[in-house]
């Protein structure tokens, strides 16, 4: 029997260590060229299509320019919450790259269906180049743009508090390891970001403004669709994390029990303190916080 356990646990200590291995092959530099191509088109789809949209309704839509304004004011403020939801769901259920696909694809499909407006007759008015008496976006029209903006707003959820976090897990930001380093991640993927931001404002402005809305809708659809792609090409090399519960759920828990055992009496020796080893290992990844009598 104890020649078993023993065979036990050199096998789990074996089968650890070759997942620590591997661990260490994946991630790293070599996954940076994926991952920061993916957010350079995701940024210049997000530019390139939000960046005009006020013409795009007020021209194409034929909206009043109070009613383009509270649409663009509705969307922008569902867009700022829906991050917080993403990160809910990354951390606890999904993990961060299936959030990061699911929301990516969310989002292209948003795309996809207002460039069918743009595109199509029968979703948009006639056009109107005197823009004088001109007939407004039908009941059914504005669906159909509502429904595009909630979809890119979902997506957007899904994307933007995932991957700076996805990138750190790939290089880890250790403080020993970010200055061993003689570079820094944040400069190189904010450089990147403003680049393709710029492109979007110039490029694809100029092409909604004098080419026209398909061309102008589409070239941030294909970029969007091209940053699937490459972050998925890469799916090898990356570093995926098991979701690790949310830090609003454990806080909440915390409170919950704090207030339950409010008057109980905590013993002298922090021995006898409850503490959970497997839980503190899925959320510890630095080492585990010791107890201590005061606040840190």
């Amino acid at each position: 029997m104890k020649s078993q356990r023993n065979m036990n646990a050199n096998g789990e200590e074996d089968t650890r260590e070759i997942e620590k291995k591997i661990k260490k092959e994946l991630g790293g530099i070599k996954t940076l060229p994926f991952i920061l191509a993916n957010e350079m088109s995701e940024r210049f789809a997000t530019v390139g299509f939000q960046g005009n949209m006020i013409t795009y309704l007020t021209q194409v839509l034929n909206l009043p320019l109070v009613k383009a304004s509270n649409t663009l004011t509705n969307f922008n403020g569902t867009a700022g919450f829906t991050p917080l939801i993403g990160a809910l769901l990354a951390d606890a259920f999904a993990g961060r790259f299936s959030t990061i696909i699911v929301g990516s694809i969310i989002y292209e499909l948003g795309l996809v269906s207002i460039i069918l407006s743009a595109v199509l007759p029968g979703f948009r008015p006639p056009p109107c180049p005197t823009q004088v008496d001109c007939k407004e976006a039908t009941t059914l029209q504005l669906w159909v743009l509502y429904s595009s903006l909630l979809l890119t707003s979902l997506g957007l959820g899904g994307i933007r508090p995932c991957v700076v976090t996805f990138a750190a897990d790939q290089l880890g930001m250790t403080k020993k390891e970010t200055e061993s380093r003689t570079w820094n991640f944040f400069n190189w993927y904010y450089f990147c970001l403003e680049m393709a931001s710029l492109f979007a404002l110039t490029f694809v402005v100029y092409v909604q403004d004098n080419v026209g809305w398909g061309w102008g809708l589409g070239i941030p659809t294909i970029a969007m669709a091209l940053s699937v792609i490459v972050f998925v090409i890469g799916s090898p090399y990356y570093k995926k994390y098991k979701p690790q519960g949310s830090p609003l759920i454990r806080l909440a828990q915390v409170i919950v029990a704090a207030v339950r055992k409010r008057n109980a009496i905590a013993p002298a020796d922090s021995g006898l303190l409850y503490e959970n080893k497997e839980l503190d290992d899925a959320i510890s990844f630095n080492g585990r916080l010791l107890h201590t009598n005061h606040f840190k």
